[in-house]
């Protein structure tokens, strides 16, 4: 009975890295304006991501618009979505292939089919964890070495945004789900 009760908390946490990752993909939240210099008074932030572009005005107006072709981005940022997108769909395989091994299901009745769908799951929940921390890491390493570019202005220089920190809150959700 334990066990079953572990399987149901590591879906559970599996499923909440799923909604992390999926929240983390679409927000616009990935690179955000850096404000260096003596100028730390702005009236507008611009606010980059995967599937669009935001600024915000200090009046309170917050204005987006997608990117208007794939072609136009950056080779980065078209590899992130692809990334991103695989490892959503990883995650949605992971959720189907756990569901039909759980215990508490009566999808297949042997034990060791069970344990093997259950394993695999972990297994797919862990690829889905690692290609969205790669896609993280790869952001977090371009965003630092554009802002430490000397010869980059200092209007043009981001800063990591929140989805970046969500998707690596999300690496750790799934990592937990696979060890319990």
């Amino acid at each position: 009975m334990a066990s079953m009760g572990v399987e149901l908390l590591g879906f559970f946490l599996g499923l909440l890295g799923f909604a992390g990752t999926v929240v983390a993909t679409l927000l616009p939240h990935w690179w955000s304006t850096a404000f260096v210099g003596s100028n730390i008074f702005t009236v507008t932030a611009y606010i980059k991501g995967l599937w669009m572009e935001c600024v915000w005005h200090s009046t309170g107006i917050y204005q987006c618009q997608l990117y208007r072709s794939v072609l136009a981005l950056p080779s980065d940022m078209q590899a992130a979505r692809a990334i991103m997108v695989v490892s959503c769909l990883a995650s949605v395989l992971a959720s189907v292939i756990a569901v039909m091994g759980m215990k508490c299901t009566h999808f297949v009745q042997r034990s060791q089919v069970k344990s093997r769908l259950v394993l695999s799951g972990g297994i797919c929940f862990l690829c889905a964890a690692f290609l969205c921390l790669v896609t993280v890491s790869w952001t977090t390493y371009t965003v630092a070495m554009q802002f430490y570019d000397p010869f980059l202005p200092g209007g043009l220089k981001y800063e990591v945004g929140l989805s970046v920190y969500l998707g690596d809150t999300n690496k750790i959700t799934k990592k937990k789900c696979t060890e319990l």
